[in-house]
């Protein structure tokens, strides 16, 4: 199977950064969005650690190692790893795993590349963005779960209350996609700033009473724990994972404020705030052992624990609203690089063009997501499902940075070998960790990711095959129109569009047209709309443009894989571009359903070609993924 993008996919310059500026009002808004995630970790982090079926017994000793992991790993994965090296893959302002894909490639790319490192590459971007769907059914689960939990510390009765309010939370989070989230958002950077400051607030003040605990500051304390429990380690380090989820959040993001807002938001606020809160707990359990049971939320008094539940669950609503718009966003991209089937795709915001809401993904994910909390019932169980799927995105992220720094960036390539090394030594040491709780749940998310994989694939070799056949059994264009020249049709007045993949050859809509009708429009445009493998195309060379004829053009029409392919705007600019007299109100568009047969597509096993024409026959219509007017579009069959 060819893992590469499609081969109409178009590799083409970046064109300058995204020029965020970086105010405190957008480290505050970064808050809300980049650090939801990892910012409500603490909420079950550190109790998993102390876990008694890890088997390490209860000391002062083996708590302060704990927190020496914890420390060192946010210090090391997140710090060091993500905020310092990972977030300069900055690709035209952009980030997250596709990006990065992209930006490898670029690296790679060159007469003397050979095929298997192209195509693995494309297979690593493709297993990273296949994880990130297993995490965006978690992340919802445990957080909103693990933050209702805290009823139960207030009141123990309330506990068979914990799964109705947690399903109606997420339930009531799902039903409000499809409104936006615009204006909710505007509320999410303070609210993140507040829970921030509560969890360094609530950490420091047990800190102070238990100083003894900044002893795990030092990194023999992490050394020396995994020494002593060399057996118990791998099961532990899967739990002290649970402290770094989110924070690949800080690369996939970076498009929506930039690499510097975000690193002060981490240095200044997010990382202070979660060291404090840790070690709270920490502190709090040395002195009260019997406070394991929920650390978190027994370091407030009683009278602060409710108040605490409401902003917990205010925090996880915000971390799961990241996720959720991440799938959405990451949904988008793969249909325009080829790899999933066109879909719903609802513009929420009249001007950020990242705010969509993807209606299938969204139902598929509330019902994954209620049936986990369903089937766990409790964020102890559910964290046993967590963590394999971040930390092979983890390794993924790891590896096609390396590419990027030795062939882009030219960096030292000592430097680069041993610091990636580094890392890939730490993931793999995180994966193999969580792979212990595969049996246990992780196995849901390897799932998910596995299915993905499958529908990524799948969908991108039955187009490529089918994109095949229509070019071996189509007409060169150019002879065709000469040909039209010398026997012309009636002309009938307006503009006719005609979509097609080849600029080359001959539209089906075309012949069909003209074969049924008989006749030609005064202004008839041979469409082709590529994307490419950057995030934005600048507008100097969006269109390129050719007139084989009096009123016959061939026109290709690029975009890149953060815009929305808008026909009608294309035409547009064209327009604009050519000084041709293009009415919108007469422009016509035609397009080919294509359906391609099971003789065309060799290579196939029979599961996989009825997997792909199950995608076809469901695939979303032309007319809503290029913005194309319903009461101007002619649609017309085609079977390859």
């Amino acid at each position: 199977m060819n893992a590469s993008a499609p081969a109409s996919t178009a590799q083409i310059p970046a064109q300058g950064g995204a020029g965020h500026p970086a105010g405190p009002g957008l480290m505050i808004a970064a808050l809300g969005v980049v650090f939801g995630d990892i910012g409500t970790s603490p909420l079950y982090a550190f109790k998993e650690t102390m876990n008694p079926e890890h088997g390490v017994p209860f000391t002062p000793d083996s708590v302060l190692g704990l927190l020496s992991l914890i420390f060192w790993g946010l210090m090391f994965v997140v710090t060091l790893k993500y905020v310092v090296f990972v977030l300069r893959a900055d690709h035209d302002g952009e980030g997250g795993i596709l990006a990065l894909q992209a930006l490898a490639r670029s690296a790679v790319a060159g007469p003397k590349t050979k095929p298997w490192v192209w195509n693995a590459i494309g297979l690593l971007g493709l297993v990273g963005a296949a994880m990130f769907y297993g995490d965006s059914l978690i992340t919802p689960a445990i957080s909103v779960l693990s933050a209702v939990e805290g009823l139960e510390v207030q009141a123990p009765v309330l506990q068979r209350a914990v799964i109705p309010i947690t399903v109606v939370i997420l339930i009531a989070l799902f039903m409000v996609q499809k409104k936006g989230t615009g204006v909710v958002g505007k509320i999410f950077g303070p609210v993140m700033l507040l829970w921030f400051l509560v969890l360094a607030a609530a950490g420091l003040w047990q800190v102070v009473q238990q100083p003894q605990v900044l002893a795990a500051l030092d990194p023999r304390r992490a050394l020396g724990f995994l020494i002593e429990h060399r057996a118990q380690s791998l099961a532990v380090l899967g739990a002290v994972f649970l402290a770094f989820t989110g924070g690949e959040a800080l690369y996939a993001d970076m498009g929506h404020f930039g690499a510097r807002p975000i690193r002060l938001a981490w240095i200044f606020i997010a990382l202070p705030g979660l060291v404090l809160n840790y070690f709270g707990q920490g502190a709090l359990v040395l002195a009260n052992p019997a406070a394991i049971d929920n650390p978190f939320f027994r370091l407030f008094p009683s009278w602060g624990v409710l108040p605490m539940v409401v902003l917990a669950a205010m925090a996880t609503v915000i971390a799961s609203q990241a996720v959720i718009s991440g799938a959405f966003s990451l949904t988008a991209h793969a249909m325009r690089m080829g790899y999933l089937p066109r879909m719903r795709v609802v513009q929420t915001s009249g001007s950020a063009i990242g705010q969509i809401y993807v209606p299938a993904v969204n139902w598929l994910l509330m019902v994954g997501v209620l049936l986990l909390v369903l089937g766990f019932r409790s964020s102890g169980a559910l964290s046993a499902a967590y963590g394999i799927a971040v930390s092979i995105t983890m390794v993924t992220t790891t590896l096609l940075a390396g590419i990027v720094a030795w062939g882009l960036w030219k960096w030292n390539k000592v430097a680069v070998v041993v610091a990636v090394a580094a890392f890939a030594v730490v993931d793999l040491t995180f994966v193999i960790a969580n792979s212990l709780k595969v049996a246990d749940g992780g196995w849901l998310t390897l799932a998910v990711a596995a299915v993905v994989m499958v529908l990524f694939t799948t969908w991108a070799k039955g187009r490529r095959l089918g994109l095949e056949a229509a070019a071996a059994e189509s007409l060169p264009l150019r002879p065709f129109i000469e040909s039209l020249a010398r026997h012309m049709p009636h002309r009938v007045s307006g503009t006719a569009v005609f979509l097609n993949p080849d600029a080359t050859a001959v539209p089906h809509a075309l012949l069909h047209n003209l074969k049924h009708n008989q006749v030609l429009h005064d202004q008839v445009i041979v469409l082709r709309v590529l994307p490419c493998d950057t995030p934005r195309v600048d507008a100097r060379i969006r269109i390129e443009a050719e007139q084989l004829m009096e009123g016959i053009w061939v026109v290709t029409a690029r975009h890149g894989f953060m815009e929305r392919p808008d026909v009608p705007e294309f035409i547009r600019i064209l327009a604009y571009q050519k000084t041709l007299a293009i009415d919108s109100m007469k422009t016509s568009y035609f397009v080919s359903r294509a359906s391609v047969g099971e003789e065309n597509l060799p290579g196939m096993n029979p599961v996989r070609r009825v997997l792909f024409g199950w995608l076809q026959r469901n695939a979303g219509r032309a007319s809503d993924y290029f913005e194309l007017p319903d009461n101007r579009l002619v649609e017309m069959g085609q079977r390859t």
